[in-house]
């Protein structure tokens, strides 16, 4: 049986998290402000932010589908990926597993919190199973990382395969879903209340087209949320990113054109990059980019650079040999990217 108490680090279920002052008067209406030692001139940046984002979690709940007690906000997803080592792995005793290849800062924060990564190499498909996954737990494991759609690679990972592997580990199961809105596959954020075990990452930086407002999300019970918030920093999402999110929120459907905007762009493109020949193969993907692999990714990376196009080289990367990682931009980038490609000798 799932045992969130055990799961979490015994320091961190006794914590007392700081009481912020907007806490403390939270569902009265107030109108002088004389308890934060906050600047009374200056307006509108002079008073600090709703540390827990209620407006714009109201937003986003009828927006994704989810409770608002269920959803975390934070300064860009690297802090939902932090926080889930602060909260349950000891430091020098636990580990985690991931996929891999796979988004890097799953590896940094395990580095930064001293918590054993232990890798799991996907098969030639980018693909992996619930027991490879399984296999390289012990009773030290805490977190299992999956990223799908996955980055570097592009691709979903097998629905049934995550379901097994949430149903039979006993510790969190993290899926990172920043690329969900490119792809066909259902996102899994809406069976959280079936899991609870489970968490759902998610960012305003890829089809909301907002990188720069540096706010991501993560979706679980209203059990695991509320240690988030307890763990967090006070005002850790600004008064400008709240502003700006509920701006980009009025109009999803805006969203919608624009991702069938890229996907469209995304079949050219993969179109265009099998036709090269300096491109050996072009991997499937179901993100806002493809891997693709090259003759010779490092000169033609080089190349690139010295065309002032820059996209990822992945040729270091385990499975990504002579890869390059090709974000979908505009059309006008898209066709100065083909133009020197054609040009490349």
């Amino acid at each position: 049986m799932f045992n969130l108490q055990e799961l979490v680090r015994k320091n961190i279920w006794s914590l007392a998290p700081y009481s912020s002052a907007r806490n403390e008067y939270a569902g009265r209406e107030a109108r002088v402000f004389l308890d934060a030692n906050e600047n009374p001139y200056g307006e509108p940046l002079n008073r600090y932010p709703d540390p827990l984002q209620l407006e714009l979690k109201k937003r986003l709940a009828a927006i994704k589908g989810i409770p608002e007690d269920c959803i975390f906000l934070g300064n860009g997803s690297d802090e939902a990926i932090d926080l889930p080592y602060r909260i349950f792995c000891q430091p020098g005793i636990d580990n985690v597993v991931a996929i891999e290849p796979t988004y890097g800062m799953y590896r940094v924060c395990a580095d930064i919190n001293d918590v054993e990564y232990r890798p799991v190499l996907l098969d030639e498909h980018f693909q992996t199973t619930a027991d490879d996954l399984l296999n390289a737990c012990d009773e030290h494991t805490k977190i299992i990382w999956l990223c799908s759609p996955n980055n570097p690679t592009g691709n979903s990972l097998h629905k049934e395969e995550i379901l097994k592997v949430i149903q039979q580990f006993q510790g969190i199961v993290i899926l990172d879903e920043a690329y969900s809105d490119f792809a066909s596959q259902q996102p899994m954020r809406r069976e959280i209340l079936k899991h609870p075990n489970l968490i759902v990452l998610n960012t305003m930086s890829k089809a909301w087209a907002s990188a720069a407002i540096r706010l991501g999300m993560a979706f679980a019970s209203k059990e695991i949320i509320s240690i988030f918030n307890k763990v967090k920093y006070p005002y850790n999402v600004n008064l400008l990113t709240q502003q700006q999110a509920l701006k980009v929120l009025e109009d999803p459907f805006e969203v919608d054109k624009c991702v069938k905007l890229l996907l469209q762009e995304r079949t050219r493109m993969i179109e265009a990059f099998r036709l090269l020949p300096i491109c050996e193969h072009v991997f499937p993907t179901d993100a806002n980019f493809f891997l693709a692999r090259m003759t010779d990714a490092q000169q033609i990376y080089n190349y690139l650079v010295d065309c002032g196009i820059i996209v990822r080289n992945r040729n270091h990367i385990k499975l990504c040999n002579n890869c390059l990682r090709i974000t979908i931009g505009k059309k006008s980038e898209n066709n100065e990217l083909l133009s020197a490609l054609r040009q490349y000798k």
